[in-house]
């Protein structure tokens, strides 16, 4: 295992000269879904611009061998970049992507199939005439450490990667922009409302210019309509984030400390920001396709004590009432990545047998959904997502809009 702790290695490799990768590893870059090429998949317009002799269109599936070392795991390998390319030179070819590869087989935590939706961060050190570029990463194996290096480089939004430092020379234009519509949510200060150049807006105020400014996707499922939000309301913070913290950087530090402070109050509102910005946008979904607040559902009503699960369906009244039909409750808890977090639930509602768990969490290992369903925990996702997860378990799944058609059924005619 580890010589280090995961904040000693983000010191040790943050400096000049180095280009971090960071995504959520998915079932096919790991040994999962038993692919002749396993290995994690890196974008061809970042590896060409860190390996530039990969980038032989003519040549059938070009490679470069580079070390890697795992420190997270204590492992070292010489590890190749390809670039699967036959849909250029093959009649009837299909692929056209790069990945590493040459792991040596599951033994290796990249191809450990538990690794499936673990953040993994990939360090790149910039080879120059004399010596080679080399990788070092790092793939977390808990939420703490999740969260620690979404603290460092952002949040990770669904499907979406992490260049860091996103203004490196050589890597503008690596990772795709936001969609049109989230580009629209990012906003100069003349469009800001006055009091949010005062001060930073709270969550609640954030998703509802969010909902505001997302009206033309007012039609979509609930599934669509959550997604194009969450990454509308990243865009949307970013550009408050932006306006208030730039000039304190630019305008400089009397010392060392109040930098850190500054840096320490940053990380700490984007992560509160993050968990509870999805609950909210869970509860204008609930509301805009026409579930009561207080009548249908209730946010953050008592259970038991001082247990606040999310969301209690039909309400924490309801709840509270032992003549109310246990089988017609209902709980769902919304957790924006699932790793060792989803246990809380199972002591939340006690009178409910049955909890739900909505995540937008595109990927999440077998083995911990196997546990999900060991302890009645049935997990609701976008439905754009149902494909990211294991076939076998496709059929147990929820989607948002399922959801809340359980949710009626429960309750029967008003």
């Amino acid at each position: 295992m580890a010589v280090i702790d995961i904040v000693e290695w983000i010191d040790r490799w943050a400096g000049p000269g180095q280009v971090w990768y960071v995504k959520r590893l998915s079932h096919n870059d790991t040994q999962k879904t038993r692919g002749h090429q396993a290995g994690p998949y890196i974008p061809k317009e970042l590896l060409f611009r860190l390996f530039p002799n990969l980038n032989q269109p003519t040549q059938k599936n070009p490679r470069i061998e580079f070390s890697l070392y795992i420190d997270s795991h204590a492992d070292h390998r010489r590890v190749q970049a390809i670039w699967y390319n036959n849909k250029l030179n093959t009649s009837g070819g299909t692929r056209n992507e790069t990945r590493l590869t040459g792991f040596g087989g599951s033994e290796s935590a990249f191809l450990d199939p538990d690794s499936a939706g673990s953040i993994a961060v990939f360090v790149f050190c910039l080879g120059s005439s004399q010596t080679e570029t080399h990788c070092h990463a790092w793939i977390c194996r808990h939420g703490i450490e999740e969260d620690i290096v979404e603290d460092y480089v952002g949040v990770l939004l669904p499907k979406r990667a992490i260049v860091w430092p996103s203004h490196h020379p050589s890597m503008s234009g690596v990772l795709p922009q936001p969609t049109t519509l989230a580009q629209r949510c990012y906003l100069g200060p003349e469009e800001m409302p006055p009091s949010w150049l005062k001060h930073y807006p709270s969550t609640r105020e954030v998703v509802g210019k969010t909902v505001e400014l997302t009206s033309v996707i007012s039609g979509l499922p609930p599934d669509n309509r959550i997604l194009r939000r969450v990454e509308c309301e990243f865009e949307l913070f970013r550009s408050v984030e932006e306006f208030h913290e730039l000039p304190v950087i630019v305008g400089g530090f009397q010392n060392l400390e109040s930098f850190l402070d500054r840096a320490k109050s940053v990380t700490q509102r984007r992560r509160v920001r993050a968990g509870l910005s999805l609950e909210l946008h869970a509860r204008e979904i609930f509301l805009e396709e026409g579930l009561v607040e207080g009548r249908d559902f209730e946010y953050q009503a008592y259970s038991e004590g001082r247990k606040r699960p999310d969301f209690l369906f039909p309400s924490g009244t309801a709840y509270a009432n032992d003549a109310y039909p246990q089988q017609s409750l209902a709980m769902l808890a919304v957790k924006r990545t699932t790793k060792d977090r989803w246990r809380q639930i199972l002591n939340e509602a006690d009178r409910v047998t049955r909890k739900h768990l909505f995540t937008i969490q595109d990927t999440i290992s077998e083995t911990q959904i196997r546990e999900m369903i060991n302890a009645n925990v049935g997990l609701v996702v976008p439905r754009s997502m149902i494909d990211a997860y294991p076939p076998s378990f496709r059929d147990g799944l929820l989607t948002l809009e399922d959801f809340i058609s359980h949710v009626r059924v429960l309750q029967g005619p008003k």
